[in-house]
């Protein structure tokens, strides 16, 4: 049985990746929350990850750790976290490094928060690149494999991987044009509306992380519980 640990439904976009992607696939697996405590959580964490860091995976003795990770080792166990096209496996493959390791301005200016609407604040010109490329990578997905989804017409890790962004998307009203498509198809999958709907329900509040979306731009709704 895996075993994945995860923290906060509303902050945690690195868990969101291998729970959503577990989850679309159908991989049974024990759903273990650690929550974010305080702004530094490493030396709580380190007692199930060796980075001090979500989200983990626990298995057959192993501990798997970083969404990309996760990601490659169920893919080496389960059919569907790649595409099966040779051309759709290879973009998806170099998009999900690109989110992986990249869109600093993204993460950074516009902080994961699933169950809060925002204005944003002016956009910098990193944050405006960074967008745009969003933008070009959906509609090209879309475009050269046929949607709904990134790489074609099944659910695989680069979904998995943009599942945040989706999110992101929603809360800052960030325009990406002919890639909400994408978008509204994401946010209405069922494991998206579980995890939003246990995003809703959690009453923590860690204080870095609201700080960054304070300063974020301006709160317009908040949906999650009191």
């Amino acid at each position: 049985m895996y075993v994945l640990i995860t923290a906060n439904r509303n902050y945690s976009s690195w868990s969101l990746r291998p729970w959503v992607l577990m989850r679309a696939l159908g991989l049974s697996f024990e759903d273990r929350v650690e929550p974010f405590a305080r702004p530094v959580n490493y030396e709580a964490f380190r007692s199930f990850s060796p980075t001090g860091q979500v989200p983990a995976l626990l298995h057959e003795g192993r501990t798997i750790y970083d969404s990309l990770g996760i990601a490659l080792y169920l893919a080496d166990r389960h059919a569907g976290v790649w595409p099966a096209d040779a051309d759709a496996r290879a973009w998806a493959q170099c998009a999900t490094a690109e989110m992986h390791s990249g869109f600093a301005a993204l993460r950074n200016d516009c902080t994961m928060n699933v169950g809060v609407r925002v204005t944003p604040k002016p956009m910098s010109d990193a944050l405006r690149s960074n967008v745009a490329r969003i933008r070009e990578l959906f509609e090209e997905g879309l475009a050269r494999f046929g949607g709904p989804w990134l790489a074609g017409p099944d659910f695989s890790a680069v979904d998995a991987f943009y599942a945040p962004v989706a999110f992101r998307i929603r809360t800052y009203g960030l325009d990406v044009r002919g890639g909400q498509a994408w978008v509204d198809h994401m946010l209405a999958h069922p494991a998206m509306i579980e995890w939003e709907r246990q995003a809703l329900l959690e009453s923590w509040r860690e204080e870095s992380h609201e700080e960054e979306l304070a300063a974020a731009g301006v709160i317009t709704a908040d949906y999650r519980t009191a």
